[in-house]
């Protein structure tokens, strides 16, 4: 029997009804059966629920409708689910903080192109960190909080998706390849419960240039959701780049949710949902939240 799904089309204040005409008859025209179709919220966000291959229907339907963000998930999980796991860095915050460090450091072009080598998958995650922050010896530590509060903004909806979780009784988790030095206060800012992240060794009020062991590496990330110890198919796991794909296909093959946020290639070929075009919000509309329950 075909895999009962859940198909969620999301596009804030500009989805019509021929889109949603378009999307039924995409689904029918791959061979899936449509059971049921609904408006989760009128203009915002519609959902079908639909019998069929996943993989091709999520394909189809982002070929039909490229302004349109489309996720596709397994119809027996929880819908609201009981655990967010996040990445950091260009997911929960709009910037690659050590990027921006490098900058006060003079040498961020040369840390940035390693940044995104790395986060397309084309680099060893933590060499390719150890070379970045070796770069950044002997810059002052009092540097981390001017970065933090000139250069750090939340990615919109962070807060609402948090918050609005957290409201009807999920647990958070904010990982990150990045450092302590910004995931904590990101975190609480978020209102995530916990964070966990690399640290920068000291050598007096200086960068040593180290990072301390154990490394939060795409290993750690999906090793740290699988011990929360919450059902797979109750996890919501959401990044950004190749150290997020572990963690986004645990959410995946669980049954739970894996999204890639606007992401590079390899992550969102790995996820069941690419949100290209909206904000952290496009994951309440997954879970089946209406604009009256949100948070934050």
């Amino acid at each position: 029997m075909a895999d009962a799904l859940i198909i969620t089309l999301v596009a804030e204040g500009a989805l019509s009804p021929g889109d949603v005409s378009a999307a039924s008859d995409v689904v029918r025209g791959i061979g899936a059966e449509v059971v049921a179709q609904s408006w989760l919220e009128a203009g915002d966000a519609f959902d079908i629920l639909a019998r069929g291959d996943g993989p091709a229907v999520r394909a189809a339907l982002e070929a039909a409708l490229p302004a349109v963000d489309v996720v596709v998930q397994a119809g027996g999980s929880p819908r609201r689910k009981r655990l967010i796991v996040a990445d950091m860095d260009s997911t929960m915050i709009a910037c690659e903080c050590i990027d921006e460090l490098a900058d006060y450091a003079g040498v961020k072009a040369e840390v940035a192109a390693v940044t995104e080598a790395a986060m397309r998958g084309e680099l060893d995650f933590a060499g390719a960190l150890k070379a970045r922050v070796a770069l950044l010896k002997g810059l002052a530590v009092a540097t981390l909080a001017d970065c933090l509060r000139d250069r750090v903004r939340l990615n919109p909806g962070a807060r609402t998706l948090v918050q609005t979780m957290a409201a009807n009784g999920a647990r958070s988790l904010l990982v990150s390849g990045g450092f302590m030095d910004f995931a904590v206060p990101v975190a609480q800012q978020i209102g995530f419960a916990r964070a966990i992240a690399n640290r920068l060794d000291r050598d007096g009020d200086r960068l040593a240039g180290t990072v301390a062991d154990p490394i939060v590496d795409a290993a750690a990330k999906q090793a740290l959701l699988e011990a929360d110890g919450t059902p797979l198919n109750a996890v919501v796991a959401v990044g950004d780049g190749a150290n997020d794909i572990p963690m986004i296909t645990a959410a995946c093959v669980g049954g739970g949710l894996g999204i890639a946020y606007h992401a590079k290639p390899k992550a969102a070929a790995a996820a069941q949902a690419h949100v290209r075009h909206g904000d952290l919000t496009v994951l309440l509309r997954a879970q089946g939240y209406v604009r009256a329950d949100w948070q934050g």
